[in-house]
């Protein structure tokens, strides 16, 4: 089945060079405008400017992490309802719960496939 999310604005948000790469090129072969960032301060800035339509935010990044990062975008009353998808490499039950309690509406365990990718955003993009 072939996915097309044209004019869908996702961010990526992890301090992983790869990773950011890896779903960027997934994203953009979609037909998704894809904004990164490589930490949770960096991300914050950029989406009060691209507000993007779904986020994905890696859960280990240094300076701001991403359950403080989560947090922070959906305590802000204009993006609350933006949804945010967790990545890590860890799939504990502590983890996902700690993601849940912070506002995440999502955990994808990293590596993540690219059905991984497109079903969370299905899920959670309402289309216009």
């Amino acid at each position: 089945m072939e996915h097309s999310f044209a004019d869908l604005k996702v961010m990526v948000i992890d301090d992983s060079k790869t990773i950011r790469r890896t779903a960027e090129t997934l994203l953009a072969k979609a037909g998704c405008e894809v904004v990164t960032a490589t930490d949770g301060f960096e991300a914050l800035a950029k989406i009060a400017e691209r507000r993007p339509h779904i986020i994905f935010v890696d859960v280990m990044m240094p300076r701001l992490d991403g359950y403080q990062t989560c947090a922070l975008i959906k305590n802000n009353r204009e993006f609350s309802g933006t949804p945010v998808i967790m990545l890590s490499s860890k799939d504990g039950l502590f983890d996902k719960a700690k993601g849940r309690i912070c506002g995440s509406d999502e955990y994808l365990t990293k590596p993540f496939s690219k059905d991984e990718l497109f079903g969370a955003i299905e899920a959670h993009v309402q289309r216009h």
